[in-house]
């Protein structure tokens, strides 16, 4: 900006921060580009030199992003590196372009910089240094600093009476870390020329002054790990992309550069065999210039062979040494790794995912090679299991990389056959995680690529009598079409969500607001995790200033197409129609728009953010799915209402909650009815491992273990009772199990800024079991052990019911599941499909990590364990 002509005779300023590597070869660019500048006529720069302002939130963010910190990572490489700097900072060359601000409270610094003055003095340059100081943090220093240079700098926050609070923040940022241990000013109080705590600033005084010549300006900013090992002993989540590297920065603009869509049809692969079919389509890009690109489906005749070759496939990859599969699934990571910027480009244009919200879906892709790996392996020391066998995996298309891919490693690990049929609307990266599966070394038998129509080709798929499962995520109309077409499919699905964030007057306001914002407008709302409601308490919901804020911020975010690195809010998938298309337009009574949506494109695919106020309870947006751009508030009397009203809809995939009192997240993790809950956080972007996800009630059908969890792959296999063991010791089992793991609380990422919590919790309703024909006198007492272990109330349909008489009564039961042992027919399958009652068909073993789980659920809770970087224990626990 300041090389533009108007502005070429303009000073300015910039702060450089000593704990960064990187401050070292920005100002050595900085006082280079001063000197050009001020050469033709223009203006002066100044650079204050700070020793670091934000490192409590450095570590924070590098921890949650798995990135190495940025900082040097001990004080004593801080201090040299300021010294260093002010070194590079004050040489004569720089004289007439740079001034310098010294900015410590360290006196032993300030004189050390008082000797570089005198240098300065020699050659008539002194004034190019001012010394400053924060006002109000160390006042007999600042004047005797003054009155020894004659003038010194006092800095402070200045604002507006109403934004007080905004400056006593930022002072008590700068008191926490002016009393850090190693801070100077920590031991001010105690120092006296001559005794100990003098002799500790002078050693490192001096070890700084010393160490200044030899400190390491190379950024710490690596960004990536190293291929894992699925024997090392520690999982460890992939970075992020951090794209304040240069080299990440132009990676990513090389692969936007020269993406291209397919030249030729994209078409079914079955077998390695790249088969050409005679029913074609074409997919439309969303708000890209390549406009579409050719599919051609599979038939009836290719979905049997499909079917086929996994048949044998199966048998053939389980013939596979475990310890290979998992190398072989573990290698898939590297080789997303290695093709990640690509993939990146490919998701932006036939997605319309930006790079924001496509990064860490690239990251999550890699973890679930390297989780399912290990799952593998655990699996595989296990014993009275055996694979399901063929199993289709139906992605969505909001998340085109990450879903299909964890689907199809989950189902590998557990030993099984995948037919992999990608979403209409994102086929061709379905096909690049097809292939990055099969360049890691997972045969083609076991790994079919099957795009097909959505119709009866498409049913003869799912349907199909050899297909032993499907893992679906979608809306709960399809996994209520799937069911309808086969009552017996064994259907893994995770389905809608209606989620919303609870703000309550003990919430920091401000940064609710930022994480509402995210939550409901990253990808255009098109998460399954997305909030679409904000339920705010009363004091808050009528203060003007929050609508003011959140409109604001929302108004704020740029939308765009998803390969513009600019963009926040990308397209929509497809114009918008049914739900969405009214929540975008039509407002229900006592609604008004705080923020009304906006049709930005003649396509309809490009909306701005709508937010909606005055939502009420049991209105239509309140209990209705929409899956786009816009949101709802609601008041709440207090907390006891907003929990009501969050719970009060047929879905429990994701919830938030924003408030500081330990009072009001004990009592809100104690009562929501959610799979994955939120605290102090957005409620987006799960991470394996960290947060497992999947939901409850009606978002979710069939086996409930969550996906990148530690039982989602045990999930995909066939387990078998070992009857020759004691049935009085399985009881016993039974009890210890849950005597241990219904009071654990398990966090294996061990992070210090989050707490990642995986807890189970009891079913509420219960569970129906059906006794079909068949059922052994162990099965019945073993299930009925297992329920009582658990504390789950169990209710008992014995052959002396008809099943027809069975499935009639069990809509009013009021129960979450039913257990089916023996012979049943699909009358009770359908009744409570019909009903949203999970079937759970498998049989009874006496294995308590397999068989106490089915009374369960799992819940997944992560609390935000820090405010602006100081971690606070015990406050923020669940």
């Amino acid at each position: 900006v300041l090389d533009e002509p108007e502005f070429e005779a303009f000073d300015a300023g910039i702060v450089l921060q000593a704990y960064l590597p990187d401050a070292h070869d920005a100002a050595r660019r900085l006082a280079e580009w001063a000197v050009v500048r001020h050469g033709r006529g223009g203006g002066r720069i100044k650079v204050r030199v700070v020793k670091g302002a934000n490192l409590a939130m450095e570590m924070v963010e590098a921890e949650l992003h798995s990135w190495v910190s940025a900082p040097y990572s001990s004080k004593a490489e801080v201090d040299a590196s300021y010294k260093a700097l002010l070194d590079l900072l004050l040489q004569e060359r720089f004289d007439d372009a740079v001034r310098v601000g010294i900015a410590s409270h360290n006196l032993f610094d300030v004189a050390w910089a008082l000797g570089l003055v005198d240098q300065l003095r020699a050659r008539n340059a002194d004034r190019r240094v001012d010394f400053e100081m924060l006002e109000g943090m160390a006042g007999p220093q600042a004047e005797a600093v003054r009155e020894t240079v004659g003038t010194i700098l006092l800095y402070t926050p200045v604002v507006r009476p109403a934004d007080f609070t905004a400056a006593i923040a930022y002072l008590v940022r700068r008191l926490d870390e002016n009393t850090a241990p190693e801070n100077f000013l920590r031991n001010l109080f105690d120092i006296v020329p001559g005794n100990d705590v003098f002799a500790t600033e002078v050693d490192r005084f001096a070890a700084a002054a010393i160490g200044r010549h030899s400190i390491s300006t190379t950024s710490r900013r690596a960004g990536r790990t190293a291929p894992l090992d699925v024997d090392d002993d520690r999982f460890r989540n992939e970075p992020d992309t951090d794209v304040s590297v240069a080299a990440n920065r132009v990676a990513l603009e090389h692969a936007l550069a020269v993406w291209r869509p397919p030249t030729e049809p994209i078409r079914p692969v079955i077998g390695g065999e790249v088969v050409p079919t005679t029913t074609a389509t074409r997919v439309v890009l969303p708000a890209s210039p390549f406009g579409s690109y050719a599919v051609e489906l599979a038939d009836a005749e290719l979905v049997e062979r499909a079917v086929d070759l996994s048949v044998n496939g199966a048998a053939a990859w389980l013939s596979v040494a475990a310890t290979e599969r998992a190398r072989i699934i573990a290698n898939v990571a590297n080789i997303v790794a290695a093709r990640r910027f690509e993939i990146l480009a490919a998701m932006a244009h036939d997605a319309g995912k930006t790079i924001g919200e496509g990064d860490p879906e690239l990251s999550e892709a890699i973890d679930f090679a390297r989780y399912y790996a290990r799952g593998a392996l655990t699996l595989a020391a296990k014993v009275g299991w055996e694979p399901l066998g063929t199993i289709v995996i139906a992605p969505p298309w909001n998340f085109p990389f990450a879903i299909p891919l964890g689907g199809v490693l989950a189902s590998l690990a557990a030993g099984n056959a995948v037919v992999l049929k990608p979403a209409p609307q994102t086929v061709l990266t379905a096909l690049l995680v097809a292939e990055c599966c099969w360049d890691a070394g997972v045969p083609p038998d076991a790994l079919a690529f099957l795009p097909c129509p959505d119709d009866h080709v498409g049913q003869s798929l799912i349907a199909h009598d050899r297909v032993d499962a499907v893992i679906l995520t979608g809306g709960l109309p399809t996994a209520e079409l799937f069911h309808s077409w086969k009552p017996s499919l064994r259907l893994h699905a995770e389905t809608s969500g209606k989620n919303s964030l609870v703000i309550t007057a003990a919430a920091d306001v401000e940064l609710a607001i930022k994480d509402l914002v995210k939550s409901a407008f990253g990808h255009a709302g098109q998460k399954c995790s997305a909030v679409s409601l904000a339920i705010v308490e009363a004091s808050v919901y009528d203060d003007p200033s929050f609508s003011i804020r959140l409109a604001d911020a929302a108004r704020s975010l740029r939308v765009g197409p998803g390969a513009d690195v600019r963009t926040d809010v990308g397209p929509l998938i497809d114009p918008p129609t049914g739900n969405l298309l009214r929540a975008l337009t039509v407002l229900d009574d006592g609604e008004r728009w705080l923020l009304e949506p906006e049709c930005l494109s003649d396509d309809k695919r490009s909306w701005s953010p709508g937010i909606r106020t005055g939502v009420r309870g049991g209105s239509w947006f309140h209990t209705n799915e929409c899956f786009g751009p816009v949101l709802g508030i609601m008041r709440a009397d207090a907390l006891d209402h907003a929990i009501r009203l969050q719970n009060d809809t047929a879905y429990g995939l994701t919830a938030g909650l924003h408030s500081l009192d330990a009072v009001e997240i004990a009592q809100w993790t104690d009562t929501v009815d959610a799979g994955n809950l939120y605290v102090n956080r957005s409620t987006t972007g799960a991470i394996v491992q960290r947060q497992p996800f999947g939901g409850w009630k009606r978002s979710v059908v069939g086996p409930t273990a969550k996906a990148g969890g530690p039982r989602y792959v045990s999930s995909l296999a066939r387990w078998h009772d070992d009857d020759t063991v004691d049935e009085s010791m399985v009881i016993d089992g039974y009890r210890a199990w849950a005597a241990r793991e219904l009071v654990a609380e398990h966090d294996p990422s061990g992070l210090r800024a989050e707490s990642n919590v995986l807890r189970l919790r009891p079913l509420n309703g219960g569970v129906a079991v059906r006794l079909g024909i068949g059922t052994s006198t162990r099965g019945r007492n073993l299930v009925t052990a297992a329920a009582h272990a658990v504390g789950c109330p169990l209710e008992i349909s014995t052959a002396n019911e008809s099943d027809e008489q069975f499935a009639a009564r069990l809509p009013s039961l009021g129960v979450d599941r039913v257990r089916l042992l023996g012979q049943t027919t699909d009358i009770v399958r359908r009744a409570a499909h019909l009903a949203g009652i999970v079937v759970d068909d498998a049989s009874v073993v006496g294995d308590p990590d397999i068989e106490l789980p089915r009374f369960l659920r799992e819940q997944s809770v992560t609390v935000t364990r820090h405010r602006h970087g100081h971690i606070a224990h015990g406050f923020m626990a669940v």
